[in-house]
């Protein structure tokens, strides 16, 4: 991809041979009140060949808050966490949340090993300014006891997570909306952590697709969401079978404080889906 001529067609603001200065950068605006915020897993592939230049695209088209998807030995995309934290600040975004894999499987007779790992993620990314570590997937369990070992070490790592000022969330698939021993997984989980501790990231696309309205479970546990991932089955709008101004109109009402656009699949190259994705958001009325 010609990452040059993708960067004059998204902004339309180059001058010849010259690029966006920070602050003409910060200076798009869009009125709302929350910020539209990007998973950088949408770009991917382009965040592992140049995140530098990347982050510098995805400021450009007016994102202001971001939620990560690397960390490896205390960098995020190959960065010390206090020099990402000045490089998106410098293009006037914020970093407010990430996903967070963890120390691979939990293994209850090594959580002390597990928490020591989170303590040092908590503090890299206390570093750069996040409000959420959120853990993206997991293993999906046989038994409720099974899944209650999953519960008891997510509120373990709240309270790590508590003391930093920061709290941690779990990301949902479809696969969560599941039956384990006649008991849906996702309330099975809500119910069984702290909401002092743990919070919860609906994806509206994966919730769907797992059989559930996303409006009736975000009325279902007000307060449990205070951020989302806004998912569709490519582009956001572009497939017509999520009511995004229901879905809003329900996560503000129930306590939705963050919110990120997540383009899995694209129509367009990955940048300008993600392009496409904000101008649907910043146009529409009902997001705040």
């Amino acid at each position: 991809m010609n990452k040059r001529r993708d960067f004059l067609k998204i902004t339309g603001a180059l001058a010849l041979g010259t690029i966006l200065k920070p602050t003409d950068l910060i200076a798009l605006p869009y009125g709302k009140k929350l910020p539209i915020g990007l998973q950088l897993y949408s770009l991917r592939e382009d965040m592992k060949e140049d995140p530098q230049h990347t982050l510098r695209l995805v400021s450009s088209i007016g994102y202001k808050s971001l939620e990560t998807a690397n960390y490896a030995e205390g960098k995020v995309y190959g960065m010390e966490p206090v020099f990402f934290r000045r490089y998106i600040s410098d293009l006037g975004m914020k970093l407010k949340s990430a996903h967070i894999g963890g120390p691979g499987s939990y293994d209850p007779a090594k959580k002390d090993e597990a928490m020591d790992w989170w303590k040092q993620a908590v503090s890299d990314h206390k570093k750069m300014g996040a409000k959420y570590i959120i853990k993206p997937s997991m293993p999906i369990p046989k038994t409720l006891d099974e899944l209650k070992v999953w519960c008891d070490y997510y509120n373990a790592i709240g309270e790590v997570a508590k003391k930093s000022g920061m709290m941690f969330g779990f990301h949902n698939h479809a696969r969560e909306f599941e039956n384990i021993e006649g008991k849906m997984m996702m309330d099975f989980m809500i119910e069984n952590t702290d909401p002092k501790l743990v919070c919860y990231e609906l994806d509206v696309y994966w919730a769907q697709k797992g059989g559930q309205d996303p409006v009736d479970f975000l009325q279902k546990y007000p307060g449990r969401f205070p951020v989302l991932h806004i998912k569709d089955e490519e582009e956001i709008g572009a497939s017509g079978t999520l009511d995004f101004k229901e879905i809003f109109e329900a996560a503000y009402a129930q306590g939705m404080k963050d919110y990120f656009v997540e383009v899995e699949r694209y129509n367009f190259e990955p940048i300008e889906s993600v392009k496409q994705s904000f101008d649907y958001l910043a146009k529409a009325n009902y997001v705040k």
